[in-house]
């Protein structure tokens, strides 16, 4: 099976080459990405708890999906491609802003990213992919805040970064 390659970008987010993912989080060349956090009625956010069995942050509680853009993508398709991957639904995705980001992880890689944010609204429960999600939860977004202040080793290191400016542009806008 060919590994996933990666948009390399410039901070212009001008694509600039493709990269096997592996080496662009090894070499920690800046890469286009996104993540999706999906909301409901009650404005809670849906989290997601990877698989035991990732090959970086086991466990860790982030946002409803992110991942990588592949060649050809536009940031919505590969948004609502991967939702369903990994939490088994479909729904409307807005962009809301992007922003660049650099994050070791606890294994030697390193994420550096311009990550593009973007969200959606979900009522129901999600049919959730075990090879990439172990579980799953609502949590209102004040709550996500207070607890990932008390407990940060239970999210992952990009999510406190994309929370943190997530919750900013919420504060700015009224969605």
């Amino acid at each position: 099976m060919k590994e996933e390659q990666v948009i390399l970008v410039n901070e212009k987010d001008e694509p600039i080459g493709l990269m096997n993912k592996l080496e662009a989080h090894e070499k920690a060349v800046l890469h286009r990405a996104f993540s999706v956090f999906v909301l409901n009625s009650n404005n809670e956010i849906m989290l997601q708890q990877r698989a035991h069995h990732k090959y970086h942050s086991p466990l860790l509680w982030t946002n409803t999906c992110c991942s990588h853009q592949r060649d050809g993508e536009t940031n919505i398709q590969a948004g609502t491609r991967r939702l369903f991957e990994e939490m088994g639904f479909q729904t409307e995705l807005k962009e809301l802003f992007h922003f660049i980001y650099k994050a070791p992880f606890d294994n030697g890689l390193t994420e550096h990213e311009l990550d593009h944010v973007m969200i959606g609204y979900y009522n129901d429960d999600p049919a959730v992919n075990p090879e990439e999600v172990e579980s799953w939860k609502w949590m209102c977004i004040e709550d996500v805040r207070k607890d990932m202040k008390e407990q940060p080793d239970l999210y992952t290191v990009w999510f406190k970064i994309i929370f943190d400016e997530f919750y900013h542009y919420l504060e700015d806008h009224k969605l």
